[in-house]
């Protein structure tokens, strides 16, 4: 018997995408799969990476840290510098799921309304850090509204 390794993403391939350099792959999974609900697309055991999706399309490859890609030594937390911002279909469920699970949040919930070129886009956002200090806005779109005379 073989072990599953998945396939490629069912969304097709991002153009884009980040590879996060982790501790403990079993502590991010936990996180990233567990609580934000990502699926393993593929995965190499053997070489501690998973290449995980979520339905809306988002993807994110994490790999445990082996000494071959670290540029430089890596001091918690993790991508100061970075913010990786995450939109979802179920945002509601999701920060459910966040706060039950007792992950703390990085900054609570709110509404904001922000300048787009001619308009205003409207979201509710929060922010978590994963396991290893990666900071993460989850969001969900509200709509558009054109700029306010002012």
């Amino acid at each position: 018997m073989t072990e599953d390794y998945g396939t490629p993403p069912k969304s097709g391939w991002a153009t884009f995408m980040p590879e996060l350099l982790v501790r403990d792959l079993s502590r991010s999974l936990a996180f990233w799969r567990d609580i934000l609900g990502f699926v393993i697309a593929y995965q190499r055991p053997e070489e501690f990476f998973v290449y995980l999706e979520r339905a809306e399309g988002s993807q994110i490859m994490l790999c445990q840290m082996q000494g071959q890609w670290e540029t430089a030594p890596l001091e918690p937390p993790f991508g100061r510098g970075a913010m990786f911002q995450l939109y979802v279909q179920d945002f509601d469920d999701l920060l459910a799921r966040v706060t039950s699970s007792g992950w703390p949040l990085h900054h609570e919930l709110r509404e904001v309304w922000r300048r787009h070129g001619d308009r205003m886009g409207g979201q509710r956002e929060f922010f978590v850090q994963d396991p290893d200090g990666y900071l993460l806005m989850i969001a969900q779109k509200i709509g558009e509204r054109p700029l306010s005379a002012e």
